[in-house]
């Protein structure tokens, strides 16, 4: 496996005048019981394009989501994955143009950095020459070192739902076709909440039989998301990180609690607090999307979230472009 390392020599400077596009699908985490190891890729993209310059400097524009708020510098977290990724291979640039469209929203769990990273890496991947560009686990391992986990990069870079684990510091993952008939279902809230800030209230144990009692549900929804859909509600039952994070996002809280009663499969999507229905097929996608609406409109609060019928992508992490 190749794994990023150091430069040993001073950096080589890539050619300017190539172009490379990237577009990464948004992610979701944890599926309920699959905490820090299960994620699923679903159709909402970031679209990057980076372009080397022979004119000194970075130029980054933004459009859709992150608008107005992100940096347009090199503090951008696209600009500052593919530049940490070239000169992990020993290479520089003189300069560079990114222009960014993005749909993910920031800061609601559904993998919003790790699109970004995920778009760096490759990025920089696909301008390096061939002799030292990554193999798969290499980007596997380099984002998810980058994002500290590899739960959300792990789908987006292979699609479908990745399974994922770390052994002696290299992380890995094997990806699993998710059955036809399963389709997300999304309500997006108007505000954000940090990954950290949500994993600081889960407590530092939790009792043997919870850990358990939640293994046996992850099993079972890798099982129902692969074969068998209809025990998705069962499987997504979660007994490690939804109930403490609460206070946290208490209207995304009641929509769960209020949906799982209705015997929706609904969970907190990664962080939160976005929440995320898995139904089985297009009958129950269109039920869940009219109850998550009527309660919202309930709870006189329709008007600051957002429902989106997604569906599973298949194929993860896409690279186009050339080099001359």
């Amino acid at each position: 496996m190749q794994v990023a390392g150091g430069p040993r020599t001073a950096p080589r400077t890539l050619a300017p005048g190539q172009d490379v596009t990237v577009s990464v699908p948004a992610t979701s985490a944890n599926l309920g019981p699959g905490f820090d190891s299960l994620g699923l890729a679903v159709t909402l993209y970031d679209t990057v394009r980076v372009r080397t310059s022979e004119n000194e400097g970075i130029f980054v524009e933004v459009a859709g989501e992150g608008a107005g708020s992100v940096p347009l510098d090199s503090s951008h977290l696209v600009v500052r994955t593919l530049l940490r990724t070239l000169n992990n291979a020993g290479y520089g640039i003189q300069g560079l143009h990114l222009s960014a469209e993005n749909a993910i929203p920031h800061g609601r769990g559904l993998g919003s950095s790790a699109s970004a990273i995920v778009s760096g890496v490759l990025a920089a991947n696909s301008l390096l020459p061939a002799e030292a560009r990554l193999d798969a686990a290499g980007l596997l391992h380099s984002c998810s070192a980058l994002e500290g986990h590899p739960d959300n990069v792990a789908p987006a870079l292979a699609g479908d739902l990745a399974i994922s684990w770390e052994t002696d510091g290299v992380f890995r993952s094997v990806r699993a076709a998710v059955h036809p008939s399963v389709v997300p279902v999304v309500a997006i809230p108007d505000v954000e909440l940090s990954t950290e800030s949500a994993r600081g209230l889960l407590p530092a144990t939790v009792a043997h039989r919870t850990a358990a009692a939640n293994a046996g549900r992850a099993a079972l929804l890798i099982h129902a998301l692969t074969a068998d859909p209809s025990l998705l509600l069962e499987g997504t039952r979660d007994a490690l990180h939804q109930d403490f994070r609460a206070p946290a996002m208490l209207p995304s809280a009641r929509l769960l609690q209020s949906l799982r009663s209705d015997g929706f499969a609904a969970v907190i999507s990664g962080a939160g607090p976005t929440v995320l229905c898995l139904a089985d097929g297009e009958d129950a996608a269109r039920d869940a999307e009219q109850a998550m609406t009527e309660q919202l409109q309930v709870a006189g609060s329709a008007e600051n979230w957002r429902v989106l019928r997604l569906g599973v992508e298949r194929d993860g992490a896409r690279v186009e472009g050339h080099q001359r």
